[in-house]
């Protein structure tokens, strides 16, 4: 009930309802007050009209008992009448009913009329009299007392009354009719009030349920237009705007999505922000690096992550409304930042920023920087060779052959040295790049590091040195590798690990097999690797022995080298000092699924 009135429907039922009531209310009771003015009135005008016929009959008929027999039938049952002459005498009297001597004797006291009077002027009265049809019962009457002339002189007066009793049935029964027909008409006024407000508002009310729909994204709704007035406009004009917000949606939708894919596809990391600073998008780059940030702060929220220099280079766009574009170190990483502000008319409603990664560009660039010292530092010493003992053959500073052979196998051995060098800058290239070619085959690994072994077993004696094997009995290890390549990584960490043992050191190969893995460690017992130098060993030309010339023919690429090819075999090579002395060198390889 409570939806029906705050419905429009119930408003304008209430309404209607309302004003007619007000109508028929006004109406009825000036209605009622007429009739009952109207009786009276007509119950007065047919007094006199009576009394202006019995007055002429008194005076036309000589016969009396003609004379009354006319005047009761012209009376009827519900008026009385009598006759009185000039001094106040009843002539004649026509009152049927109880109290007659009471009612006659009480008009003629109260009844105030001349006899000669020039005019014929009748007198109207309402009076209480006793009933004439119940004793001790008083009722009002209307009384007339109407002279009348006979040879242009007043002969008599006709008193006629009658009881108002009738005349209020008659009022009360008009007053019924009255009530009954404005209880009709307001029933009638709420039925086709009710119709005409559910006619009016039941397009309104379709119209409110399509705006619904609309709400929900529901572009497609249409409303049927069945009539060419102002609601049936309205329809139309709403179906309009659905196709344009439908085409307007779409078009938006489609921007959308070419701005999500382009954002996504970016390498930068882009995020928008607000004017109060809090992120309102972010592509999934910059997601990530919220993320990273994230952990690194400890923060509640992400938002909180954002670190001061860039917070400062946000409050400066905002503030001057200017782009800014710098390079900042955030967490050990570069970023180029560019952040621009992100307008609403003429007033700043946000920034956008622009973080792009340059750390690997920042190493790549330290790379090659270190790359081209180190390898203009190693091929300086051969070439300064290669060029005095050259010049030395030439100005004829040699002063016999063993001398000029002697120069000559520098010279060679030297040059030897840069062609492995360059052999293996080459290899590393290869393998960095990618293009690097393994012929992997499944390789039982106990036979074919127990031929390395063997391969070194007379340069150990050579250095004294004891070089060890140690592996697990009655076990068959293979894996798919490249047997070459791994031979290379075996060939020079034993090499290493022998030239820098000491006299009566030893230097062991020990094989481990795990679940999916096979760990191939290279221990030796010389002074080890320091600590500090550790993390660095595997970088090209990285010297742990800053001492330590190249004399015996090493190009510094080798652990670099082992790295790449172990890496390519989905492994891992690290480096650890041992618990007393010496390096430990560990190779994982996966093990061939069976």
């Amino acid at each position: 009930m409570n939806r029906i009135w705050n419905s429009i429907v119930g408003k304008l039922w209430a309404t209607i309802l309302l004003l007619v009531s007000f109508v028929l209310f006004v109406v009825t009771a000036l209605l009622l007050e007429f009739l009952d003015d109207f009786h009276t009135q007509q119950a007065e005008d047919s007094l006199r009209r009576d009394a202006m016929t019995i007055g002429k009959v008194v005076v036309d008929h000589e016969s009396e008992s003609s004379m009354q027999l006319i005047i009761e039938d012209i009376l009827g049952d519900e008026v009385d009448a009598m006759i009185v002459d000039n001094d106040g005498e009843i002539t004649y009297s026509f009152q049927l009913g109880l109290n007659k001597e009471q009612i006659e004797s009480k008009i003629l006291s109260e009844t105030i009329f001349s006899s000669n009077q020039e005019k014929v002027t009748p007198i109207v009265k309402e009076m209480i009299l006793p009933s004439i049809e119940e004793s001790d019962v008083m009722e009002q009457y209307l009384v007339l007392a109407y002279p009348f002339e006979q040879e242009q002189v007043i002969a008599g007066s006709v008193i006629i009354y009658q009881s108002l009793e009738a005349v209020h049935r008659a009022t009360k029964e008009t007053t019924n009719i009255v009530f009954l027909s404005a209880f009709i008409a307001f029933v009638l006024t709420t039925f086709f009030a009710f119709f005409l407000s559910t006619r009016i508002t039941s397009p309104l009310r379709g119209m409110r349920q399509a705006a619904f729909e609309l709400s929900k994204g529901n572009f497609d709704t249409r409303l049927p237009v069945a009539q060419n007035d102002e609601i049936g406009q309205l329809a139309t004009a709403f179906n309009q705007m659905g196709r344009q917000l439908k085409y307007h949606v779409e078009l938006i939708n489609q921007e959308k999505e070419q701005l999500s894919s382009i954002l996504t596809s970016m390498t930068d990391a882009v995020i928008t922000f607000n004017r109060d600073y809090t992120i309102l998008l972010s592509n999934p780059q910059a997601e990530r690096l919220l993320q990273n940030w994230y952990f690194k702060s400890g923060a509640q929220d992400e938002e909180n992550t954002i670190p001061p220099e860039i917070y400062h280079m946000l409050d400066h766009v905002v503030t001057f409304a200017e782009e800014v574009e710098d390079e900042l170190e955030l967490g050990g990483r570069f970023y180029a930042v560019s952040i621009s502000p992100l307008y609403s008319g003429s007033d700043i409603r946000g920034v956008v920023a622009v973080l792009r990664d340059m750390t690997d560009q920042h190493k790549l660039d330290k790379l090659r920087s270190d790359f081209i010292a180190n390898v203009s530092h190693e091929l300086r010493t051969p070439i300064s060779m290669l060029q005095g003992y050259s010049e030395a053959i030439i100005d004829g500073v040699t002063t016999n052959d063993e001398e000029r052979n002697e120069m000559v196998q520098i010279i060679h051995d030297e040059s030897k040295r840069m062609g492995r060098l360059v052999t293996d800058l080459l290899d590393l290239a290869r393998m960095e790049s990618g293009h690097m070619r393994l012929y992997k085959d499944d390789v039982s690994m106990i036979p074919f590091l127990d031929r390395i072994v063997n391969k070194f077993m007379q340069v150990a004696r050579d250095a004294n040195v004891e070089l060890l094997f140690d592996v697990p009995k009655d076990e068959e290890i293979v894996s798919n590798v490249d047997e070459d390549r791994i031979e290379q990584v075996f060939t020079n960490l034993i090499d290493n690990a022998i030239r820098h043992t000491p006299d009566g050191g030893n230097v062991t190969l020990r094989v481990e097999k795990y679940v999916d893995t096979i760990e191939m460690t290279v221990t030796d017992t010389g002074v080890g690797i320091p600590e500090e130098d550790l993390p660095y060993i595997f970088e090209r030309f990285y010297k742990a022995d800053k001492a330590r010339t190249r004399g015996k023919g090493g190009t510094g690429l080798g652990l670099a080298i082992a790295k790449n090819i172990i890496d390519s075999h989905s492994g891992a090579i690290t480096a650890s000092r041992g618990e007393h002395s010496g390096t430990i060198f560990s190779c994982t390889l996966p093990l061939k699924k069976l």
